[in-house]
């Protein structure tokens, strides 16, 4: 049982790992919620088969394959295909037609991970009739992770719950046709879905606003962020929607009790998606 001043010696580890992380590498996690934070740390540390928070530090410093693992493992990469899927049936009824009445729509996915999700809007805007007219800048801080995403492949083995997920989200065709197996036990994703899609590395936690858009997703991510970074990325993306602008936050986020809650009104309460309104 560590004592209580183990404990504060665990903190300065863990606070000149990430200050480390962040000079060194541009990496900034200082923000994250602490407790999860130490969990995957102390995890990450383990899985290297090392004695320290210290000794990961080092070879972090030192070694950028050591950084990307454990940017993987801080960055908590956890998505699928239409997610939630009650929330894109949602989408589909109430922000769609919003979207009609616009000659051009552009749409954020901040912390898109490996891009299930951005290609299951790609696939919701495709049905509707509006992914021509539509850009969706899908990015993220994990370049391990954005790059998958790029590729636009995922295992076969996850399809079944796709399909299931695509089907309750109020999917008009057969999901199958927008993906073709491959040899090696993966599907690619057709390449009509992802002309319309633009990958970029950006940092919540650092990076400024790139561009005003008419539709923010950003889902379960805020979540692992402590209350001074949640509301910075708050005020970014408040500052990032265009009048009207939409916002869809994930399940268990919201904007109540942060400083752009006047800024919006519910569009559904219970799926999380909110419409700017000044």
């Amino acid at each position: 049982m560590r004592r209580h001043g183990d404990a504060d010696r665990e903190r300065i580890e863990i606070e000149l790992l990430l200050e480390g992380m962040y000079k060194v590498y541009g990496y900034d996690f200082r923000d994250y919620a602490y407790p999860s934070l130490k969990r995957r740390i102390w995890h990450q540390v383990y899985a290297e088969q090392l004695a320290s928070i210290s000794e990961l530090q080092g070879k972090v410093l030192y070694n950028r394959d050591y950084v990307q693992r454990l940017v993987h493992t801080l960055s908590i990469p956890v998505t699928e295909m239409f997610r939630d899927p009650k929330m894109y049936a949602a989408f589909r009824d109430k922000v769609v037609p919003l979207l009609r009445t616009y000659p051009y729509i552009r749409i954020w996915h901040a912390g898109c991970s490996t891009g299930e999700e951005v290609y299951s809007m790609a696939i919701l805007l495709q049905e509707e009739g509006l992914y021509e007219k539509a850009r969706l800048y899908a990015t993220d801080m994990n370049p391990v992770v954005l790059q998958k995403a790029k590729e636009g492949r995922c295992s076969l083995d996850k399809m079944r719950l796709y399909t299931t997920n695509y089907l309750e989200a109020g999917g008009k065709r057969s999901f199958s046709e927008y993906y073709n197996a491959a040899e090696d036990g993966s599907v690619i994703f057709h390449p009509s879905l992802r002309k319309n899609i633009i990958f970029s590395d950006h940092n919540l936690a650092t990076d400024m606003s790139f561009n005003e858009f008419n539709v923010i997703l950003c889902r379960n991510v805020m979540i692992y962020f402590n209350d001074a970074l949640r509301d910075r990325v708050h005020r970014l993306f408040c500052e990032s929607l265009a009048p009207l602008g939409v916002l869809v936050l994930g399940s268990k986020e919201s904007i109540h009790f942060t400083d752009c809650e006047s800024h919006y009104e519910e569009v559904d309460r219970v799926e999380k998606i909110y419409r700017k309104i000044r």
